[in-house]
């Protein structure tokens, strides 16, 4: 009995550490979790099984390991929604995005191999019916042996065809690729050449161009974002464009992050509170918090972003917008600036200019100043280092909290050192760096 109850620990243990690497990690390195699998189609929470989780993060490689080792993509979860029908719906909601249409494919291509192999099987088992019964039969052992064999036959020939025909899509994916970039860059040759014989001085890029990047960059952040609880991909749009669209302060940390694949966003649309997507975790300070008594949080070692993100009468979408891009900020200034969170060298001039920023919003809380919330929560940190990260990503969220103009007065009225480092140091930093990476 005990050895049963220590099989299936591990089994929990295995598939818990597998849902972690599917959001963070490479397929290569974690193929001895998948051989010590008893069954691939484990289900986890709310029924999903490790399938349905990759497929709906467009995971290409995790997919597509998943199923050569059997992996059904009809098994249903606790919404009756299967791998199938959910990679249907992520390229449906994605359609620009090659890797969810490659899922689909991949999916697709394994549920026919399914299909194909049933009916072959059927067909098999009609004309033993047809030539007698296993006990008319002597040879019907030697019968299912040869069956045996023609199966894995078949199965190892499907796989090879299902491998060929995977690099045969990449491939064209890559052609397809490339022949856009290259009509992009005569399109723009062209109207440059137009242009100047027209005797304009500058080419000013089409407004339809602008909204094609706006839609690439928010499309971009969804697809680092999972739903785990409810369903609100609408919503989690309309969070990403308002972002976008508030001030130039909310939009960088979204231009940043879109080009980097490490950032995860898990979301509970049911409840305000992250405890189902982490029961407990450690803050930036050190202290330990429970998720039943936080609304979002940020996890710098993993690089993830937990968030509860029901709308209520005491949670408006403002303010959940304001928890998203505080997080989102977090992780940026650990990417861009490489200092645990803080946006300076330790020992430069830079840092005199933050403590200076810091020590300015503090004076103003021990003369009794009426402080906004986040710098409340900021001042409230243990460390220096805390109190910094959480002070400067307090910038975006305060305006998307407040709005552009009434947020901005407010920093102006409450932190003015604070807000000017933000808006020369910290946002051409990222902006530079979104522009590079693009």
């Amino acid at each position: 009995m005990v050895s049963n109850v220590s099989a299936n620990n591990a089994e929990v243990l295995v598939e818990e550490r597998l849902l972690n690497a599917l959001f963070t990690g490479s397929v290569l390195q974690h193929r001895e979790l998948l051989d010590m699998l008893e069954d691939v189609d484990v289900r986890g929470m709310r029924q999903k099984t490790l399938l349905h989780v990759a497929v709906r993060l467009g995971k290409v490689e995790w997919v597509e390991e998943l199923l050569e080792r059997g992996a059904d993509p009809i098994k249903t979860d606790e919404n009756q929604e299967n791998a199938l029908s959910a990679a249907a719906e992520m390229a449906r909601q994605f359609p620009e995005d090659t890797d969810r249409l490659q899922v689909l494919k991949l999916v697709t291509s394994a549920h026919r191999r399914d299909q194909a192999m049933m009916r072959r099987l059927e067909a098999s088992s009609s004309d033993s019916t047809d030539q007698g019964t296993p006990v008319d039969r002597p040879d019907c052992d030697s019968a299912s042996l040869r069956l045996g064999e023609e199966m894995k036959c078949m199965v190892r020939q499907l796989s090879s065809s299902y491998k060929e025909l995977n690099r045969q899509m990449r491939g064209r994916d890559t052609l397809l690729r490339c022949l856009g970039d290259a009509v992009t860059s005569i399109a723009e040759e062209v109207t440059s050449i137009k242009s100047g014989l027209e005797g304009e001085n500058v080419v000013r890029p089409p407004l339809s161009d602008q909204a094609r990047t706006r839609q690439e960059c928010v499309d971009a952040m969804l697809r680092r974002t999972q739903i785990v609880y409810g369903h609100g991909w609408e919503f989690m749009r309309r969070l990403y464009e308002r972002l976008y669209d508030e001030d130039e302060c909310t939009a960088c940390t979204l231009k940043y992050l879109c080009g980097d694949d490490r950032v995860t966003v898990l979301v509970d649309c049911v409840s305000k509170f992250v405890m189902r997507l982490k029961r407990s975790f450690v803050d930036l300070d050190g202290s330990e918090w429970d998720g039943s008594s936080r609304s979002s949080f940020c996890d710098l070692e993993t690089d993830t972003v937990y968030l509860g993100a029901k709308v209520s009468s005491d949670n408006g979408e403002n303010q959940v917008a304001a928890r998203l891009v505080r997080c989102l900020s977090q992780l940026v200034l650990k990417f861009a600036f490489c200092y645990g969170g803080r946006p300076y060298e330790p020992g430069s001039e830079r840092e005199l200019e933050w403590m200076r920023a810091l020590h300015k919003v503090e004076k103003k809380q021990e003369k009794g100043g009426n402080l906004h919330f986040w710098f409340s929560v900021a001042l409230g940190k243990s460390t220096l280092g805390a109190k910094v990260c959480l002070l400067a990503a307090a910038v975006p969220a305060i305006i998307a909290w407040d709005g552009s103009a009434e947020g901005r007065a407010v920093l102006q009225e409450q932190a003015p050192l604070l807000l000017l480092l933000y808006c020369l140091h910290v946002q051409p930093t990222l902006l530079a760096d979104a522009r590079g990476s693009s």
